[in-house]
């Protein structure tokens, strides 16, 4: 199967995924705003890895917990929204490329801090023009 094919239906069981869990009645994911970042399937369409990522004050594990739960209900969903032979086994993998990006985001505001406090240091420093005055 060619990769732009599998890169189409990627794309597609991401798009219906993310619409079918605001219907999910699990309790972490229905008081949770979950997104899904991107899904990536085995190349026979027997698996495909959902990331998601979520706000809320629910913990990880019951987010998790609920998205495997519901899962099979997800699964049937996709099955009746895409035109598939078989509908991929669905895998919830949480994606930490928000949290990293904020991460990065905070060293490089402290990078630039610290190199404003530097030139600033430096424009109160008086010249010296390199004349020995003896």
């Amino acid at each position: 199967m060619g990769t732009y094919r599998i890169n189409r239906v990627n794309e597609e069981i991401a798009k219906a995924v993310g619409e079918i869990l605001r219907d999910v009645k699990e309790k972490a994911v229905r008081e949770s705003v979950v997104t899904v970042t991107g899904a990536s399937c085995a190349a026979d369409l027997s698996v495909a890895r959902v990331y998601y990522s979520y706000l809320g004050s629910a913990p990880r594990s019951e987010v998790a917990r609920g998205l495997k739960n519901a899962a099979g209900y997800i699964r049937s969903r996709l099955a009746r929204t895409l035109n598939l032979r078989e509908t991929p086994e669905l895998v919830f993998v949480y994606d930490t490329s928000v949290e990293q990006g904020a991460h990065i985001e905070k060293l490089l505001e402290s990078i630039r801090a610290e190199l404003s406090a530097s030139d600033e240091a430096q424009q109160d420093k008086p010249e010296e023009n390199g004349k020995d005055e003896t």
